[in-house]
């Protein structure tokens, strides 16, 4: 596949590297503010200015409150987390092509983290909490968009921007919000960071965090050990059956991450919290996996004087290269073409909205974002020039659904 750019694309492309300075302008400004998951009062201050920039593309905007999300303590107590709210733009929805595009302004660094401002590397990196991952992704999105409303076909292409608060932990409180619009849209392009050589994720698989509560019973550890039931030795063998778990499916990885609990020396410990993760690349092992945590917690509740509970589960879904996302994938990489860009992609352990969009049956393409590595990192930087470089890629695919030299409506029809 191969696409040429007019002359009316052409000037329209040009416009964005001429409005360059102002995106790293605005990007160090936006990685200065610390939004991390967890910040509320920080995430608000980033969704105003993102609201301010955005409000020069026009639609309707508005702030979705998510509904809080349950996890549990190190004590095995269930509790309420809180979100800020999604920033969601809405462009023609009467529109014949319909679009939706995604990110997050949270990033994984929290209020007490040593890595808060944004230092310029050189004369072509800036190292900074979320360039890459991905405030430089938003200014990406936004100059696209830019680019397509002040050209003559933009009346073709409607669309949804949905950012959200909490992808850096999972999407917990969007995920409801991201799968809605997902199925009303018939693509869906994302703005994580590409790799730093310009590389895309292609297949993605799936990922959930879980939770094992185990109780037992306290008691003297000298006097009446007899009558203890120790919860961290369970759950020190419940961990060893987990890592065993990695390479039963193909693919599939468990990551025991956290064993809490105990207490003084002197008493036998009453409860412990194993906390770990799954990644696995068939749909189907869900169920298997599933299965298997079940087995587990059964089996420690029939032991004497124990009891098992299990919270958590898969929040996103494996993103496979079907048929649909391979045809986008290939639209990419001919808009690449056209500006001398070498698109390819690589398969991935790592997660991302993406998931949750095909999950809702949206294909999709999801790390349009600039050019970057070393993310969730103090070392976290991104390419300068790859804010206009991949703001010109998104353009162009918006020009080119726009005439149709892309066809959108075939991308749900491939099987």
């Amino acid at each position: 596949m191969s696409v040429a750019i007019t002359s009316l694309e052409r000037a329209a492309l040009d416009k964005i590297v001429v409005a360059a300075p102002q995106m790293i302008a605005t990007l160090k400004n936006w990685s200065n503010i610390n939004s991390g998951s967890m910040n509320i009062p920080g995430l608000h201050r980033q969704l105003a200015q993102i609201k301010t920039v955005f409000a020069e593309l026009g639609g309707t905007m508005d702030e979705v409150a998510l509904p809080p999300t349950q996890a549990v303590d190190g004590a095995g107590t269930p509790y309420e987390i809180e979100h800020a709210a999604s920033f969601r733009l809405v462009q023609r929805p009467a529109a014949p092509i319909q679009i939706l595009l995604t990110g997050h302004y949270d990033t994984v660094f929290p209020e007490t983290s040593t890595f808060q401002t944004v230092r310029a590397v050189g004369e072509d990196q800036l190292h900074g909490p979320g360039v890459a991952d991905m405030k430089g992704g938003l200014l990406v999105m936004f100059q696209a968009l830019l680019a397509l409303e002040q050209s003559k076909a933009h009346q073709n292409i409607g669309y949804t921007i949905l950012i959200s608060p909490d992808e850096e932990i999972g999407s917990t409180g969007s995920a409801g919000l991201l799968a809605h619009h997902a199925k009303l849209a018939d693509l869906g392009l994302t703005y994580e960071p590409a790799l730093a050589d310009g590389s895309l994720s292609g297949a993605r698989k799936g990922t959930g965090n879980f939770s094992f509560v185990i109780r037992g019973r306290s008691a003297h550890a000298g006097r009446e050990h007899h009558l203890g039931r120790n919860a961290i030795v369970a759950g020190a063998e419940v961990i060893q059956r987990l890592a065993a778990l990695t390479g039963a499916r193909e693919g599939l990885t468990v990551n025991p991450a956290k064993l809490e609990g105990g207490g003084a020396n002197n008493v036998v410990p009453d409860v412990a919290v194993v906390r770990f993760n799954a990644r696995l690349a068939e749909p189907e092992d869900m169920v298997w996996f599933e299965t298997i945590l079940q087995q587990i917690r059964q089996e420690i509740n029939a032991q004497d004087g124990f009891t098992a509970k299990l919270h958590g589960g898969f929040t996103r879904p494996p993103k496979p290269m079907a048929p649909p996302n391979a045809a986008l994938f290939a639209m990419t990489r001919a808009a690449g073409g056209a500006l001398g860009l070498d698109i390819v992609w690589k398969a991935t352990g790592g997660v991302c909205e993406g998931n949750n969009l095909w999950a809702a049956g949206c294909p999709n393409v999801d790390t349009l974002g600039v050019r970057g590595g070393e993310i969730h990192s103090d070392r976290e930087y991104m390419i300068v020039s790859s804010l206009a470089e991949r703001a010109r890629l998104s353009a162009l695919m918006l020009f080119k659904f726009a005439s149709g030299d892309f066809d959108a409506k075939a991308l749900r029809k491939m099987k």
